[in-house]
């Protein structure tokens, strides 16, 4: 009988409405007691003093690239790099080769995880046949192998029709429909936001109306089906407003935010710097605003990082020729920390919803708390342990971030799955 306790630490789970100082016992890889002065026999002590015990953090939104592009991340290192970041789960979009549109792809990425990755895996299934938005996916036998949700991130579903009996066939399974929300007409040629920033550098324009209708439309179809309906890192304003008003109506609409998108605009882009291309683009300031008052106020439900790893052949083009994407595993709590909690725009406790109850609410994982008999996933981390990122040193098979030698104050201490520790500093 393997026993950790994790000594004298601020726990808070919102899920149980606990915040205080206390202990975490868990036995053979499950939380066996939340209390004051637990009985420590025999056990492994982690003494937690002065740092906060929350349950393991989910990233909802990741590219792990496994099977395809295993030049640019792996399983195994994508795995590697959410533990250091303090995720225990992390949910892999489908947009592999081939894409994970069928049981057998799932199957595939599941028994991967199971062998390779330090953490725990739940992969998302593509919407369509080959993520071509015409044809849709074996969804049902996607999800008895073990998706929890399905996407077609990074290739929006232009046709409504589609999108329609997605949804309708999704609800009848029980699954989130997420999406990546451009207008791919409007979008089309663009490498940034429009606005005077593109302007200036005389790169093309995505303008925030690509998002925007695109969000409009599937709020609409959601009502008319039913069917839980998620938006894919939201980053203009009149989306997340969109989304508000949808769920102040009753409807089962949830949105995501990434730490880029509430922690930098692109009046903050070093001028054809490879690393600050990501789609959504950067957007305006009153953008980046929004989405952190989304947060704060409920709007918006999850922090996800969308980590999109491109090795440096790639990444290190010229800006119109290079992929979009960049890492973010490694940077999140850092970036929420400085950015949302430290400003007091959001509590610890808020924080920890967002990385924890909020994910796992929406994808209806049994995750994200820390009540007697929940699986031994723990997050440890500080609000002020000052620490400089390094991105060469990143578990990553990539180098793609905008943040390399960023200083931060706080972060993540020690990740624990299952009742193992899986990283620590």
């Amino acid at each position: 009988m393997s026993r950790v306790v994790i000594a004298n630490g601020r726990v808070i789970d919102p899920l149980s409405k606990l915040d205080g100082v206390a202990d975490v016992a868990m036995v053979d890889g499950r939380i066996a007691q939340v209390g004051r002065d637990l009985d420590r026999t025999g056990a492994e002590v982690f003494d937690a003093a002065g740092l906060i015990v929350a349950p393991g953090f989910i990233d909802m939104h990741v590219h792990l690239r496994e099977p395809g592009f295993e030049h640019a991340e792996t399983i195994e290192s994508g795995a590697r790099a959410a533990a250091a970041g303090g995720f225990t789960s992390i949910c892999p979009m489908p947009n592999t080769s081939p894409v994970n549109d069928n049981a057998t792809v799932t199957s595939y990425i599941v028994e991967r995880a199971s062998r390779l990755a330090c953490v725990n895996v739940f992969p998302i299934g593509a919407i369509t046949k080959g993520s071509l938005g015409e044809e849709l996916a074996a969804i049902g036998s996607m999800k008895q192998a073990g998706i929890v949700a399905i996407s077609d991130d990074g290739k929006p579903v232009m046709n409504a029709r589609v999108m329609r009996r997605a949804m309708e066939y999704a609800a009848g399974f029980g699954l989130p429909v997420i999406n990546h929300c451009e207008d791919l007409h409007l979008s089309a040629g663009g490498d940034m936001h429009e606005g005077q920033v593109s302007t200036r550098l005389g790169l093309r324009g995505i303008p925030s109306a690509s998002e925007d209708v695109m969000v409009a439309r599937d709020l609409l179809l959601a009502e008319l089906t039913g069917a839980r309906y998620h938006v894919a890192h939201i980053s203009a304003r009149h989306s997340v407003a969109m989304v508000r008003f949808a769920r102040h109506r009753g409807l089962p609409v949830t949105c995501e935010a990434t730490p880029h998108h509430f922690a930098l605009h692109d009046c903050e882009m070093k001028p054809y710097d490879s690393n600050y291309k990501m789609k959504p683009p950067l957007r305006h300031s009153s953008d980046a605003e929004a989405v952190a008052q989304g947060l704060a106020d409920g709007t918006v439900g999850a922090i996800a990082t969308d980590h999109a790893p491109h090795p440096g052949s790639e990444k290190m083009q010229e800006f119109e020729k290079c992929p979009f994407g960049i890492l973010g595993l490694e940077t999140a709590l850092g970036l929420a920390l400085e950015h949302l909690v430290h400003p007091g725009r959001i509590t610890v406790g808020k924080l920890v919803e967002l990385f924890t109850t909020g994910p796992a609410g929406i994808l209806s994982l049994n995750r994200g708390t820390l009540a007697e008999g929940a699986p031994g996933d723990v997050t440890i981390f500080s609000l002020d342990r000052e620490w400089t990122y390094d991105v060469n040193k990143s578990f990553s098979k990539s180098r793609n971030s905008p943040f390399h030698g960023h200083p931060f104050r706080g972060g993540p201490v020690a990740t624990i799955v299952k009742g193992e520790f899986v990283w620590r500093i």
